[in-house]
């Protein structure tokens, strides 16, 4: 098997939102930069993921020129229902944060826009590439992989790991390191993906004694749900008729009709939370899954990961324009308090949308008067429903106005900077432990 050793300042593992954000204004400040992905780029297209862009995560992708189509194409929502059999409520979150919204543009379409905008720029990602083995040191970190028969060597100063829970960054840090901590829910949710008129303009949250369900948006001709299904299902558990029974059933409400099409995808997902205690050791710093999982409830996952990119990326310009490590030893402390209180808001929507599973135990009779309760406060409060609503849309505590589509038909990108080479490392405090 033949080799080749490349050298770079940055490598970048994963090219999903996190490691594309990365590269994107790693390139535009004219860092050196490696993007390497085991899939194909047409896998990388294929795969259908979140699609709800907090406000928040939208000014990150305006700021470095990477948000032209999605507010040319992306549709802003400001309003959640919530519904049970008894009554719904509208949740007019747009209101209670000076007008910030939420974006639906599915992944994918931003994960092309990431991708041309980097290309385009001449940047350079390895796709079919997989990482196989770290070598993480104090200065500098080399990156062994497989491209069909060719093993690739890369040495950079810094890896940027963005390939996920199971990929090779994550293992590269010792446990007793990085302290990783997992909680496991007991619930469980079918997602799907059907090709189906949306029925609603805003998502609907609905509880039900069978369970939760979820209308989400997505485009004009394709929308996504859940529903809450016993642990344990598959899903050839859930047929396309089941399915569309129990959306009708847990979204009822008067006047009002469920829109129903050809089902095109359908996966279970299990309800768990991951995070490590650090983001960061030597050379080495994660983003994205590869440091923290959120549950699906509040929509999280994905503007982490983005917001993590964006602090890393933008930590590794004040390393070599200029000269300042500080911000690379303490991208852990700036991103974690962040990160736990997505968490926290996850977990607690988790549970008021979810029902307890189980008979009329104590527990469980507990559980559902506290989710009553939680629901009335929402209803009823003021500062709960404005505490809800900030945190729902990723709320930015800023005096601008409200982020508004371009009018000039443009895509373009920012012009690269051209900077001279990085000092020596060696003038530079290690950056972490």
């Amino acid at each position: 098997m033949s080799s080749k050793e490349i050298n770079t300042q940055v490598c970048i593992i994963g090219a999903g939102p996190a490691g594309l954000i990365i590269a994107n204004i790693l390139f535009k400040y004219g860092i050196k930069c490696l993007v390497i992905e085991k899939y194909s780029q047409p896998e990388i297209y294929a795969r259908s993921r979140a699609g709800l862009i907090d406000y928040k995560t939208v000014s990150i992708l305006q700021e470095h020129g990477l948000s032209d189509r999605l507010l040319k194409i992306g549709k802003p929502h400001g309003k959640c229902e919530f519904r049970t059999p008894e009554q719904s409520f509208v949740l007019n979150y747009e209101a209670m944060s000076n007008g910030q919204t939420h974006y639906t543009y599915p992944q994918q379409e931003l994960l092309t826009d990431l991708i041309y905008k980097f290309q385009l720029a001449g940047g350079q990602i390895l796709f079919n590439t997989q990482a196989e083995t770290i070598v993480n040191e104090r200065y500098g970190a080399t990156v062994s992989c497989r491209q069909g028969e060719q093993e690739l060597i890369i040495k950079s100063d810094f890896i940027a790991g963005c390939d996920g829970f199971h990929g090779v960054s994550r293992a590269a840090i010792p446990d007793a390191i990085a302290q990783p901590k997992t909680v496991n829910y007991d619930y469980a949710w079918l997602a799907i993906t059907a090709e189906a008129a949306p029925s609603t303009p805003h998502i609907i949250y609905g509880i039900h004694p069978r369970g939760f369900a979820g209308h989400m948006l997505r485009t004009e001709t394709i929308s996504r749900y859940y529903l809450q299904i016993p642990v344990g299902d598959t899903e050839n558990d859930w047929s396309s008729d089941r399915i569309w029974s129990e959306l009708q059933l847990r979204l009822a409400k008067d006047n009002w009709t469920l829109t129903e099409g050809k089902i095109i995808a359908k996966q279970v997902l299990t309800m768990r939370s991951f995070s490590t205690q650090t983001m960061q050791h030597k050379s080495l710093f994660l983003a994205g899954d590869a440091t923290h999982i959120m549950t699906p409830a509040g929509g999280k996952g994905m503007n982490l990961a983005i917001q993590d990119a964006d602090v890393l990326a933008k930590s590794f310009v004040s390393y070599y324009r200029y000269h300042d490590n500080l911000p690379l030893r303490n991208y852990s402390a700036n991103r974690l308090p962040e990160i736990r209180l997505s968490q926290d808001f996850s977990e607690s929507l988790l549970h008021m949308i979810n029902i307890q599973e189980g008979d009329n135990s104590e527990e469980a009779n507990l559980s559902k008067l506290l989710q009553k309760f939680k629901l009335s406060q929402l209803m009823n409060s003021h500062t709960t429903a404005q505490e809800f609503a900030r945190n729902y849309v990723g709320y930015v505590d800023t005096d601008q106005a409200p982020i508004k589509p371009p009018t000039a038909n443009k895509y373009l990108l920012p012009s690269v900077l051209g900077l001279k080479p990085h000092p020596s490392k060696t003038t530079f405090l290690a950056l972490s432990s």
